[in-house]
């Protein structure tokens, strides 16, 4: 046995770990055996040393092989997955995985729930009355059978020594180093066998990480530690400096999603959703392309994937013919106080104040109020004047001191420019 003292103290002087040595510190983590002080003292360590590529590749290995491995590319061989680092607005995966799976590309994604400022797939999907995203491998591989895609929550058994890891970088201030967040988005993410991953890497004020070398440097990670592994990966940096889309909140969200699959998304949703699915197809080497993409939608099939994957895990089928997808009643307009150019939003505040106003109550029985929404109808370098709408605030309860918060988060002054949406395109391994 590997002693934990020699371990730490070979890191904290800045020392690499050996491949058993790294194995040993998983291991603790999953059965218990390192507590959580010496777990804690491994994570600032290795934060603050840093981890080189073979440690990387090393820890990443060994929290993937600590749970199940469902290895679905064995069935699927064109088997694809997509990971965006979250924004505010962000609805890609709802329609990029039933669009993919239209034109015949099997998706399966393990999804997850708000992280900080940042919306949750899960908590948006789940908008749906009796949607349940609970996956297992033989429930994966019926969806997948049945409709081509497979969206759901991962199992305590997916990479069990993650889940105690990842609380802990969340109290010892370690979440931001990115070995350590490459190795616990990838333990997950690789579980489920896809043969190829695409990363959507956020940056700008609205993003996890806001400078983009630091995306950059995280996008690069990403891809070289899947290569490394046998996976086929790219990745895209895309800007997260407003708002993706029209729409930010859990039901508006997904009304925004049945839009997009039915012909009427907004042009910088669906470029990046464009973006990634044609990612995916060069890196399979399927032949995918935009006339594919648009057959898709415009024939109804990307929206009826999107229906038939819903009931099949459980949607209401009658609620999703017709949604019932009602936002709050009281409503606020966030008008521009001067005229000018929109040149500013500080983005993660969007993001952090409409989810203090959608949590309705606290603790283990914590619920999120889908129907508070912000609609935002101006973007970066547009002009204004005052007194003109910048976006529509929607709340259950009257609050207008959120509103005005809110409306101090658009800047508008004599000058602004509208920022490129895919930022920088790494190349696929």
């Amino acid at each position: 046995m590997i002693s934990p003292y020699r371990i730490l103290e070979r890191k904290r002087a800045g020392g690499s770990l050996r491949d058993a040595e790294v194995r040993a510190v998983v291991a603790g983590a999953a059965d218990g055996s390192w507590t959580d002080g010496q777990l804690a003292a491994f994570l600032m360590a290795a934060a603050i040393r840093g981890l080189d590529a073979e440690e990387t590749q090393s820890l990443t290995l060994a929290m993937l092989e600590s749970g199940e491995q469902w290895d679905l590319a064995a069935d699927y061989p064109t088997l694809t997955d997509k990971h965006s680092t979250g924004g505010v607005g962000d609805k890609v995966s709802l329609v990029l995985a039933p669009l993919l799976a239209a034109c015949d590309v099997p998706v399966a994604m393990l999804t997850g729930r708000a992280l900080g400022h940042t919306g949750g797939t899960a908590d948006k999907l789940e908008v749906v009355p009796g949607l349940d995203l609970r996956l297992d491998r033989a429930r994966c591989l019926d969806l997948l059978e049945d409709v081509g895609m497979a969206i759901g929550i991962a199992t305590s058994a997916i990479a069990p020594a993650d889940g105690r890891l990842y609380q802990l970088r969340d109290q010892t201030a370690t979440v931001s180093s990115l070995p350590l967040i490459t190795a616990s988005i990838l333990s997950k993410k690789l579980a489920t066998g896809a043969a190829a991953l695409v990363f959507d890497v956020k940056t700008g004020n609205g993003a996890i990480l806001a400078d983009k070398s630091e995306s950059k440097a995280l996008a690069e990670l990403l891809v070289e530690t899947c290569v490394s592994l046998g996976r086929r990966a790219g990745a895209l940096i895309t800007d997260m400096s407003q708002p993706l889309g029209r729409w930010v909140g859990h039901a508006a969200e997904l009304k925004e999603t049945l839009e997009c699959l039915a012909g009427d998304g907004p042009d910088d949703l669906m470029e990046v959703v464009y973006a990634l699915a044609l990612e995916l197809g060069a890196l399979l080497q399927v032949g995918l392309d935009t006339i594919q993409l648009d057959a898709a939608i415009s024939s109804g099939l990307a929206r009826e994937r999107f229906e038939r994957w819903a009931v099949l895990q459980g949607g209401d089928r009658e609620w999703l013919a017709a949604p019932d997808l009602s936002l709050g009643k009281h409503e606020y307009a966030l008008e521009a106080q001067v005229g000018g150019v929109l040149s500013r939003v500080e983005t993660k505040t969007v993001g952090r104040l409409l989810g203090e106003a959608a949590v309705s109550s606290s603790g283990p029985s914590r619920q999120v109020d889908p129907a508070v929404a912000l609609h935002y109808g101006v973007r970066l370098g547009d002009r204004v004047g005052a007194g003109e709408d910048i976006g529509r605030l929607y709340l259950r309860r009257a609050d207008e001191r959120l509103a005005d918060e809110l409306r101090r988060c658009f800047v508008v002054d004599e000058e602004g420019i509208s920022p490129p949406l895919i930022v920088e395109r790494l190349a696929a391994g």
